[in-house]
């Protein structure tokens, strides 16, 4: 693994040599969101804002990939300039088409749910001070205990406990106040999730998704369809949600403030969101 420090300045040389070798090589990049594009506080630097501006100019295939929701999605996109391409919402439960034609700017192309039940169950008798919200098939969020957060994108309905099992769910989030992570982590090891695909936030936050479905699992999808080799994709992440996209890029890059088993994941370390690691890696790509 490589620790990316700073960008190196090219020449007017070396930067025509560069242009002519990679003239025919549209690269596919994923973009995480929160902790790699924008702070912990949901603020974008003009550094990183203007670098992600620069990539999609060049006309490379830039797509987020976040966990966030679709609303909560939208923002980002427009503020980096997306009109045209992909994204990916619900950590790849939600795809996304983007062209200026369609009704808002997008189209939803493929939606992966899954019956949130059973890891409800299982998790409501674990840890039942936890707070639970579920987004459903129609994009609604439903929420236990006035459960609010700005990845959900819309305000969330509080229902009982109930009414969630009974939905069908794109995406589940549980948060606790009262646990750490780790606690968190070996609550989920002990009642065993069976049949989703879940990931430990930086606190106790547990974003769950369909059995299989991952943000790498929804990019190989449109890596296929857009027909990019592999060797072409590059991924910047910072959290254990982008353990998979990490890997499954050509260049997976882990922020610099990342958790270590995210920096294991990936071929190199940037600088941390504080320090504008996005817009470093971002400007190698020019």
């Amino acid at each position: 693994m490589t620790t990316l420090t700073e960008t190196p300045v090219a020449g007017n040389d070396d930067r025509r040599d560069n242009e002519n070798n990679n003239v025919d090589q549209k690269l596919m990049i994923a973009l995480d969101v929160d902790g790699t594009l924008v702070n912990h506080d949901g603020h974008m630097s003009p550094g990183v804002r203007e670098s992600a501006q620069a990539v999609v100019a060049a006309g490379h295939e830039v797509m987020i990939a976040t966990g966030r929701s679709l609303n909560a999605t939208l923002p980002i996109i427009e503020k980096i300039g997306i009109e045209r391409g992909y994204a990916v919402c619900c950590n790849g439960g939600v795809t996304l088409r983007l062209h200026p034609e369609l009704d808002g700017g997008y189209e939803v192309i493929h939606k992966a749910t899954f019956d949130p039940g059973p890891a409800l169950r299982a998790l409501r008798e674990r840890l039942p001070s936890a707070k639970y919200a579920l987004e459903d098939a129609d994009g609604n969020f439903l929420s236990t205990e006035r459960f609010q957060d700005p990845s959900f994108g819309v305000e969330a309905v509080g229902v009982d406990f109930h009414t969630m099992l009974e939905a069908t769910a794109v995406r589940v989030v549980v948060f606790s106040t009262e646990n750490t992570s780790e606690e968190f982590t070996e609550a989920i090891e002990h009642v065993g999730l069976a049949g989703v695909t879940y990931s430990v936030g930086w606190t106790a936050w547990l974003d769950i998704a369909a059995a299989g479905v991952t943000k790498a699992s929804a990019l190989e999808n449109l890596r296929t369809r857009l027909g990019i080799e592999q060797h072409l994709t590059v991924a910047i992440g910072d959290g254990r949600n982008d353990i998979e996209m990490l890997s499954w890029a050509g260049r997976g890059v882990a922020m610099g403030q990342a958790p270590e088993e995210v920096i294991a994941a990936a071929d190199e370390v940037t600088h941390s969101v504080l320090d504008d690691g996005a817009a470093h890696v971002l400007r190698s790509l020019l």
